[in-house]
């Protein structure tokens, strides 16, 4: 693993890829007000001689959110900026894509609570070397731990959007299903952007990087589109295939189905692959999770045994000693070992349902839990396999 901070030692280590494709990023910004979208795209890209590397954390703003959203302690901010400030990831930031002439499948991806576009950069870049354009979406419903836009009237100034808890007397299923409703949306704004790219309308960035999203035109296959997410993101995922028809299917990492409404679960047509960690999920999420499945036979549902939530973001390459500070105990599955089974019955998942000509096929036993670390169904019927 490559080393991410180089002052404060090993502070994280994220993975680079391990497909057969070298990783570009860029950020993508449209749109002046916060109906439009924020994401972090990830990609194939062509090698770069001294290519830079993007910040994980890309500014202070979200040491702050973080701080708040997550510890309940803004004041840890300046620390968690000395901690994880300068951290890097292993990709190259605006690095020139690798031209497809049949095209990249997308995947949207959907954040968690308290988290934003960064945070699953482990994830999104390991597909993304496996020959996926990823776009890591930036929600605005208040479920991020910050986010912010860019107004037009005054150029360059932003206004931020910050992490909202359930106000006092509110139910949380209302306040949270109102919010996944937006997320969902989003997601569906999020692939008529890359529609219009494809089609060959200029969507400007406003951002303003050196990367032009009209390189995408002719490298995007959006016959082949999935939807992903972690925990809020999971559940939006899945609420995201009743929005819109041209989701193929949805990879829910450890979904927070609670925000769903009962009366949506007959309406998800297409097939949902959940991949749960040990620790997280309970009976009453898992049983929606059954509904769900009874209804596709394609739909699958596989627990990662030894892993808990926060296993299926970059915290997870955190050293043990911080990841305990922040979120108490870890799981005892290794870190990389997780990613590589989490991506790659994601990978075998998407091969099916995507009609891709990749071999991904070869990781099929993970898709039905077959394996040392994986249990098919649920995670209580057995504590290991």
């Amino acid at each position: 693993p490559r080393l991410g901070c180089g002052s404060m030692g090993a502070m994280l280590a994220l993975p680079p890829g391990q497909g057969p494709h070298q990783v570009g990023c860029t950020d993508v910004m449209v749109g002046h007000t916060r109906q439009g979208l924020f994401l972090r795209l990830f990609y194939p890209c062509l090698p770069r001689a001294g290519a830079a590397e993007p910040l994980w954390i890309p500014r202070s703003e979200y040491c702050g959110g973080l701080a708040g959203a997550t510890l309940g302690r803004r004041w840890c901010s300046p620390l968690l900026s000395i901690a994880i400030g300068s951290c890097k990831v292993p990709v190259s930031w605006d690095g020139p894509l690798k031209p497809r002439s049949s095209g990249y499948p997308l995947i949207i991806f959907s954040h968690g609570l308290g988290a934003f576009r960064t945070l699953y950069s482990s994830i999104c870049t390991e597909l993304a070397s496996w020959g996926f354009v990823v776009a890591a979406l930036e929600h605005r419903d208040h479920s991020a731990a910050t986010t912010y836009f860019c107004t037009a009237e005054q150029p360059g100034t932003e206004e931020w959007i910050p992490f909202q808890r359930v106000p006092q007397g509110q139910k949380e299923f209302y306040f949270r299903n109102k919010q996944v409703h937006q997320r969902a949306q989003e997601c569906v704004r999020a692939l008529r952007l890359f529609q219009d790219v494809a089609g060959g309308r200029s969507v400007p960035n406003i951002l303003h990087q050196g990367w032009d999203l009209s390189v995408l035109k002719d490298n995007l296959d959006l016959t082949k589109v999935a939807v992903m997410g972690h925990s809020f993101g999971g559940v939006t995922a899945v609420l995201a295939l009743v929005k819109e028809p041209s989701f193929r299917c949805a990879v829910a990492l450890d979904a927070w189905m609670f925000p769903l409404e009962n009366l949506l679960y007959p309406e998800v047509p297409k097939p949902v692959l959940f991949i749960n960690t040990e620790k997280f999920q309970t009976p009453e999420s898992v049983a929606k999770m059954k509904r769900l499945s009874s209804r596709n036979s394609q739909t699958r549902i596989v627990t990662v045994l030894g892993t808990v939530h926060e296993d299926q973001t970059d915290f997870a390459f955190l050293p043990g000693k911080l990841f305990s500070l922040i979120f108490g105990r870890r799981g005892t599955l290794d870190p990389h070992k997780t990613l590589a089974i989490t991506s790659r019955a994601a990978l075998a998942f998407l091969q099916r349902h995507l009609k891709l000509e990749e071999e991904f096929g070869q990781w099929d036993e993970l898709l039905e839990g077959v394996g040392d670390s994986v249990v098919r169904d649920s995670p209580f019927s057995r504590s290991h396999l």
